[in-house]
């Protein structure tokens, strides 16, 4: 055997040695991304999968809302700042804001407000309902109307982001992204794996086959 021969040959050697612990490095690092990601996901996976279901037969679940109105009377204190010219789109003043916080537990800072030469109107939509809150600039009578759809309408809103502000819009991209790494890293559990799971690709293959025939068959 020639030099070239045996050094050809020590190299395939140390190639083929390598070859188990460099799969084995790969399965290691996959499954620990698998499983924390399964982890950080898993709570809301198993909520937005369940409202997936609760909106896909939003129509079949009865609700009756449940209407809150209240009424009461600003103080001529916080009144003072509601006279004169605002802009269309003026925040309400302090001294009101915190009153009606203080007095009817309604928190309307960062809100939208509308302002007409006779009122004050105030939208403040959340998940699940919808309230709003008018007050008569001259008579300072205040309105709060507060609308509950019931605990189903509000995981719904969750799921899609209705009215639930920009941290929860934060939390829904960062889940998303934890369910793209959980789903790719069983991708490639699924091919470091399929040599030993003759059903693997066939089974990858229906999944993707199944929902795109169903579009192009019954979606029209």
């Amino acid at each position: 055997m020639s030099a070239n021969d045996a050094a050809a040959r020590a190299r395939d050697s140390k190639a083929k040695a390598g070859d188990p612990n460099r799969r084995a490095y790969w399965l290691k690092t996959l499954h620990r991304w698998h499983w924390i990601s399964a982890a950080l996901s898993l709570f809301a996976l198993l909520i937005f999968a369940a409202t997936g279901i609760t909106l896909n037969h939003a129509a079949q679940i009865e609700a009756e809302p449940q209407v809150v109105t209240v009424k009461d009377t600003l103080p001529a204190s916080a009144l003072r700042g509601l006279q004169g010219e605002r802009a269309v789109d003026a925040p309400l003043p302090a001294g009101a804001r915190d009153w009606i916080e203080a007095q009817l537990g309604v928190n309307t800072e960062g809100r939208s407000v509308e302002w007409s030469d006779g009122e004050v109107y105030v939208s403040l939509p959340r998940p699940g309902g919808d309230a709003w809150l008018s007050i008569d600039r001259e008579s300072g009578a205040i309105e709060y109307e507060v609308t509950r759809r019931g605990w189903i309408a509000w995981l719904n809103d969750l799921h899609k982001g209705r009215n639930t502000g920009a941290v929860w819009r934060w939390f829904i991209d960062l889940f998303a992204v934890a369910c793209l790494l959980f789903a790719l890293t069983g991708l490639w559990l699924l091919q470091l794996h399929a040599r030993q799971r003759g059903k693997t690709w066939p089974l990858v293959a229906a999944g993707v086959a199944i929902p795109a025939l169903l579009i192009v068959l019954f979606m029209h």
